[in-house]
């Protein structure tokens, strides 16, 4: 293999890894925009793996395994919304009850949905169908970037999410109105804005990308259902928010940065330079990277004085109930 070759299949699974990642994210910008603050990433993304692969297992119909990975992820998300806006419970510990009860879940169901003839456990089944890439024809072809056109329909439908997302946030009124509530949501409610409705809405819409962020595990990068198979990544989803300093249009670098890191280090590992560098080291090396780039954003944000500062609003409960 040469050095195009192995630039162009890391480019390729770089793609296929940050997909589930960058819905994820992008979920958790709109989210914490409005001020609330959702640590239970990673238990509703695994709900939303469970959910997407056990639909598909038994109905076949990938479409549907997608609305019922978001489906349970808006519902978990819900929890979440009544705790810390409703009962304006503490949101870490709400967002951390929510992981817990949702990675629990997930492993529960995991072992009790599966078929009659592997004991009802879904564990290491896997499925006749999935979102396999779909190559265009020519630019496929292109050295390097032709693995941009080799991807499947879930990362091809974020080319077009991440810059309408960024659109929307920035460009249109009511994405002011969601930058409105989350930085000063008293004097968003005293110009009209219903900040509960806002932020009830935007919650869910985080849980639904949550959802479908792990249903792209499941259906699509790992299509099988193992206990635990977001490793993970639910937190680096939080870390990768900071990353894109909330802004929806720079999710995709974080979620490029660390899928590349982590896909590089499968390819190390597979062209066999786990034999001088420990595979230990390659496999916790995305997140001492992540470690390192975070710390390095907060230097650089002390600094310039707040220029990489998250919603003024984020985490702080807002007593007073509008409209």
């Amino acid at each position: 293999m040469n050095l195009l070759d192995f630039i162009t299949r890391l480019l390729a699974a770089t793609l296929a890894m940050g997909t589930s990642l960058t819905y994820a994210t992008l979920g958790e910008v709109y989210t914490e925009k409005t001020g609330i603050l959702n640590l239970g990433m990673e238990g509703t993304m695994l709900m939303g793996a469970l959910a997407g692969f056990a639909t598909a297992f038994n109905t076949g119909n990938l479409l549907l395994a997608l609305l019922m990975s978001m489906l349970v992820g808006a519902l978990l998300s819900l929890i979440h919304a009544f705790l810390c806006i409703t009962m304006r419970a503490n949101q870490v510990v709400a967002g951390l009850a929510i992981t817990m009860f949702g990675t629990g879940l997930a492993n529960f169901l995991g072992q009790r949905l599966g078929p009659a003839t592997n004991n009802f456990n879904l564990t290491g089944m896997n499925i006749a169908n999935k979102f396999s890439n779909i190559a265009i024809p020519g630019l496929s072809d292109i050295p390097i970037i032709g693995a941009l056109f080799d991807v499947s329909l879930l990362t091809y439908a974020l080319y077009a999410i991440l810059p309408f997302s960024w659109f929307f946030m920035y460009k249109t009124k009511h994405g002011m109105v969601v930058r409105a509530v989350g930085e000063n949501p008293r004097t968003a409610a005293a110009m009209g804005i219903s900040v509960t409705k806002i932020r009830y809405l935007y919650t869910l819409i985080g849980g639904m990308f949550a959802g479908l962020g792990g249903a792209c595990l499941s259906l699509s990068f790992i299509p099988s259902w193992n206990e635990g198979m977001t490793g993970g990544k639910g937190w680096i989803v939080i870390a990768l928010v900071i990353f894109s300093t909330w802004n929806p249009g720079r999710v995709v670098i974080g979620t490029l940065v660390f899928g590349g890191i982590t896909s590089l280090q499968f390819s190390l590992q597979a062209a066999g330079l786990k034999m001088v560098i420990p595979s230990q080291f390659l496999g916790f090396s995305p997140y001492l990277i992540t470690l390192v780039v975070l710390t390095a954003m907060t230097i650089i944000n002390q600094k310039k004085k707040g220029s990489f500062a998250s919603p003024s609003a984020l985490g702080v409960s807002f007593a007073i109930d509008d409209k």
